[in-house]
């Protein structure tokens, strides 16, 4: 949120230069002086927030604020997918998804298998939704064969990650289609075509590269399977079904969503606002995991009491997680208010470069500036709106103009964005590794992409 009647005075310049230095004392802090992440947050983004001229009345209100709706997006999220994930994991199902793909694709392609799977299921889920189900999956492989948590980890995050990014329903690029009048069909053509490449490459195989020169163990944040449990465990048809219930309730919300805009059915009716909202992610989940506590626990003997422990275990490890998440979006949402991203973005779009090359320096601008792939994605679009309209692009065209905006605003994930700390933390790294593995694969992520796309865009 900006502060009422408040307008920043500050220009570009100095900006950018309490932008730059705000993240060095945050790096300092955390790296050098082993100061907790989630203070650290706290105390740079009040410090940000003083130093860029926000009203001192309404620092705190921004601070919460930026806590509060990532939070509001995240908590749920994680906390439900963590106790889906204890669940899965305690009740042997885990192991018995790690033994199927094992047995498929056997033992050296098993990162391979991780992520395909990840793609799919990345198709109709958001990413931090999709990483937490997958999480009790990958640890359950990578503690059968060994090796680096990062040789099956960065498959995964990277399949989320560019499925999130580059195709629709996911709703950045939804967003940006829109503010472009891109073809929504023609724009998910052409973001799979695209992300199926760069996650072999850029995920895939930079996974590969990175686990044999970084040795990562197995967190223990999900905890270990119960012996007891899982000298029964469930059955792969089960466990699949678990798992592919969250997805297909959030694909039927998004086919609705379809439906209620082609006009097919009346968005306003009853019983398509009831299949909706079970067809929010957070309901999905929760209703997952009440099946899944049935399935996995009572049905197979296993007490309320038990069940009731099981599922506590799961939150206790993960609230670090969500608040470290939730204090990285407080430092973001203090970068928004304070005017930094407009500011530079309006620098970069005075420079006079192609409209697809713009569209994707300033989403990268903003992204830095500010944290938020989404955000970044359609402010980004709405800024180069009225130069693509005034374009005549045809539909390839405007479609490779979507995702180069896309991939900008993947490009340098770092202590801005709540998907660093997510994922750094459910991967049990520190800053410095998490720079070096995550940020380094989101920013090859967003060039490979935009170099498709503007691939695409010489030949349409």
């Amino acid at each position: 949120m900006t502060p009422e009647g408040w307008t920043q005075t500050l220009t570009a310049g100095p900006l950018l230069g309490i932008a730059a230095g705000a993240i060095a004392v945050l790096l300092l802090l955390i790296i050098w002086l082993r100061m907790h992440a989630f203070v650290a947050l706290i105390l740079v983004s009040l410090l940000t927030a003083l130093a860029t001229g926000i009203p001192v009345g309404d620092v705190v209100p921004v601070m919460t604020s930026g806590f509060g709706s990532t939070l509001a997006g995240v908590a749920l999220l994680v906390a439900l997918g963590a106790m889906l994930g204890r669940l899965v994991e305690t009740s042997g199902g885990a192991q018995v998804l790690a033994d199927f793909l094992i047995g498929k694709f056997g033992e050296k392609r098993a990162p391979f298998a991780l992520g395909l799977a990840s793609l799919i299921f990345g198709f109709p889920i958001f990413f931090d939704a999709g990483l937490v189900v997958m999480l009790p999956i990958v640890f359950a492989v990578a503690r059968r064969l060994g090796g680096s948590l990062l040789l099956y980890g960065l498959p995964v995050a990277g399949a989320f990650s560019v499925m999130h990014v580059f195709v629709p329903p996911h709703p950045g690029p939804v967003a940006a289609t829109e503010l472009l009048g891109a073809s929504v069909g023609t724009v998910l053509a052409i973001g799979v075509l695209i992300a199926i490449p760069t996650w072999y490459v850029t995920a895939y195989l930079y996974g590969v590269f990175m686990g044999r020169r970084i040795s990562l163990p197995i967190p223990s944040i999900l905890g270990e399977a119960d012996e007891e449990a899982t000298a029964n465990p469930p059955s792969f048809g089960t466990v699949v079904s678990l798992l592919l219930l969250p997805l297909v309730l959030i694909f039927a919300n998004t086919g609705l969503d379809a439906l209620r805009a082609a006009g097919a059915v009346d968005g306003d009716a009853v019983w398509v606002q009831a299949f909706r909202t079970l067809g929010q992610t957070p309901v999905a989940l929760l209703i997952t995991v009440l099946v899944a506590t049935y399935v996995l626990g009572r049905r197979r003997g296993r007490s309320g009491t038990v069940l009731e422990k099981v599922l506590d275990s799961a939150l206790g490890p993960v609230a670090s997680v969500i608040l470290i998440t939730g204090a990285g979006g407080m430092f973001g949402g203090v970068l928004r208010s304070s005017g930094i991203g407009d500011a530079l973005a309006d620098v970069l779009g005075d420079l006079g470069v192609p409209v697809i090359l713009a569209g994707f320096l300033i989403a990268t601008v903003l992204r830095v500036a500010q944290g938020s792939a989404t955000v970044a994605l359609t402010t980004a679009a709405g800024l180069i709106a009225p130069a693509v309209a005034a374009g005549g692009y045809n539909a390839v065209e405007l479609a490779t103009i979507v995702i180069a905006v896309a991939a900008g605003s993947v490009v340098l994930s770092h202590v801005n964005d709540s998907g660093f700390w997510l994922v750094g933390r459910f991967f049990d790294m520190d800053v410095k590794t998490t720079f070096k593995t995550w940020t380094v694969m989101e920013t090859l992520i967003g060039v490979m992409g935009f170099g498709l796309a503007a691939v695409i865009f010489a030949i349409a």
